[in-house]
């Protein structure tokens, strides 16, 4: 399936019904007065946030989404029916905003979460409402409202709490099937993740999390070289980020070029924990990788450890420190909330 996480739609609740103008006419009751129904109330248009949508490829080709309109009231009283809502399943983690004025109307991060976007009109009113002691036969009714139209642009953030983010081919998606059982492309070659990639984590710490895996970054991203930092958008909910970086690499060039990329996306991504990962250190004997640990630890000024996600050396030590960071930074939430 093709992985979309961007569209824009134009929606359009339903229109009310029209008032009825109409007189009771019937044997026994030659004059029984007005009896124009009421128009019915168009159809909202509702998102909601639905487990089994992964992408917005569907919105893709369906552009318009339109609610059905009320339908208008009818003589003896009888009111028209109301207009069924539109219902539109949404990825969980999509964003909605405001397409002209760019307001976030809604983040649907909760499963089965609904929010209205757009309002069906009100019904008009039969001339039976309109009867006074002067006026005995109005021949008055009011039309139904239009419903509320918008455009909208629809963005999609994964829901994880930890991300991995890297230079190409550094084993962000061995490491995230090694963690998670996930099973992404993996191959001898830069750029095999093309869209970010999601995987559970069942941690021996009582603690369970997502990783999110996103495809890989060079130098210039943010100016639009090679995938560009478009995929960075699925790390601004997480609460963890591992950077992993290729120990038979250049690594303190890697983790610059990271974190440069990184900070002009968004420095925000940085202020929150961050934890290295250098991978493939089953390629370098005891000593290289010590001394690479070392000139890591004082570039990143973070914790360093190193992996090989391939071998499954050192992924418990870095499973207990992500877990740390997690429970600490839930403990700081609660904390703030209180």
């Amino acid at each position: 399936m093709r992985f979309v996480d961007e569209a824009e739609v134009f929606v359009r609740a339903g229109r009310g019904g029209d008032g009825a103008i109409a007189f009771l006419r019937e044997k026994y009751r030659p004059l029984g007065g007005p009896a124009g129904g009421d128009g019915g109330r168009g159809g909202n248009v509702v998102f909601e946030a639905d487990e089994s949508c992964v992408t917005l490829l569907d919105l893709v080709n369906r552009r318009y989404l339109v609610a059905e309109d009320g339908e208008n009231g009818r003589g003896k009283g009888q009111n028209g029916r109301g207009g069924a809502d539109l219902l539109v399943k949404m990825p969980v983690g999509t964003l909605v905003f405001d397409a002209e004025s760019g307001v976030v109307l809604a983040d649907l991060t909760v499963p089965g979460q609904r929010v209205t976007v757009a309002h069906g009109g009100r019904g008009g009113l039969g001339n039976r409402h309109f009867v006074s002691s002067t006026l005995r036969a109005p021949r008055i009714a009011t039309p139904g409202s239009a419903g509320e139209q918008r455009r909208l642009r629809l963005e999609l953030r994964l829901i994880a709490e930890v991300g991995l983010a890297g230079l190409p081919n550094a084993g962000k998606s061995t490491l995230l099937g090694a963690l998670t059982g996930a099973r992404p492309k993996v191959a001898a070659y830069p750029f095999t993740t093309l869209v970010p990639n999601l995987g559970r984590v069942l941690s021996p710490y009582n603690l369970s999390f997502t990783i999110a895996d996103v495809p890989g970054l060079i130098q210039g991203a943010h100016l639009g070289s090679g995938l560009g930092i478009r995929f960075l958008r699925h790390l601004r909910r997480t609460k963890v980020l591992v950077l992993v970086v290729d120990l038979s690499a250049d690594v303190e060039h890697d983790l610059v070029v990271l974190r440069d990329e990184i900070e002009a996306f968004d420095p925000d991504l940085l202020r929150r924990p961050v934890l290295v990962a250098l991978n493939k250190m089953d390629l370098l004997s005891r000593p290289a990788v010590a001394a690479k640990v070392a000139q890591a630890r004082l570039k990143a000024q973070a914790e360093v450890f190193a992996i090989s996600a391939q071998g499954g050396q050192g992924l418990d030590a870095l499973l207990a420190a992500i877990s740390r960071e997690l429970e600490r930074t839930s403990s700081a939430n609660v904390a703030a909330s209180a």
